[in-house]
């Protein structure tokens, strides 16, 4: 008798530079593997915490953006500033701007996705843009473009993040909440069979613990 596929939980931002570089290994280790990863998407802290940032030690800033850089080029991910960054904030004061025109839309949209079970692939082909060095990720055909890739439709899913806002805010919301009962509250994190894998670097063992519960290969 053929195994039952397995199922996971991963939990993930659009301002988040590891749940970009995290993101697209997941997505090959589902389409090479007998699993399926259902993409969560989370507000990212410059929303559920304003004054993380500035909170923050001075030199967090600086290493955090070091160490993408190179984790990108260690798998040789395209990577590159977001233009513009999905959440506005100050640079230099780190101060979150109240207006938010990108974060909000983003994420509902990535909620709508999930509702189609199609989230790990639309965030993926999103993601590819905003951190992949795409100049005006938001203006034009590249969205439109992205949710084509994932097998969607943009102006569905555009239509349906503003009709039915509360409701998609609602299952975020759930999302955070199931992430923090699973035992962590950042992301990118991976839920397996009750077992939260936090961060880009935990993918192999993540991996390895599904191989244990009968992962194999498709």
């Amino acid at each position: 008798m053929r195994a039952m596929s397995l199922t996971a939980d991963l939990f993930w931002s659009f301002r988040s530079p590891y749940s970009y570089l995290a993101i697209g290994r997941y997505r090959a280790l589902a389409a090479s593997h007998d699993v399926t990863i259902d993409l969560r998407p989370v507000y990212p802290l410059a929303i559920r915490q304003p004054d993380f940032f500035e909170r923050n030690h001075p030199n967090w800033l600086g290493y955090t953006m070091r160490d993408m850089m190179r984790v990108a080029q260690f798998h040789g991910i395209p990577f590159g500033p977001p233009r513009p960054d999905p959440i506005v904030q100050n640079v230099h004061t780190r101060e979150i701007a109240a207006e938010q025109p990108y974060i909000f839309r983003l994420t509902r949209l990535g909620q709508a996705a999930s509702r189609r079970g199609k989230s790990l692939a639309f965030c993926d082909e999103v993601a590819q843009l905003i951190w992949g060095g795409a100049q005006d990720w938001h203006l034009g055909d590249h969205l439109a473009g992205a949710a084509r890739r994932a097998g969607l439709d943009l102006a569905e899913l555009d239509a349906e993040a503003e009709t039915d806002a509360e409701a998609l805010d609602a299952e975020i919301a759930a999302n955070q909440a199931a992430l923090e009962l699973a035992g962590h509250w950042g992301v990118p994190t991976l839920v397996f069979d009750g077992e939260p894998f936090f961060g880009q670097d935990r993918i192999e063992l993540a991996k390895w613990r599904m191989e244990q519960k009968g992962l194999r290969p498709r």
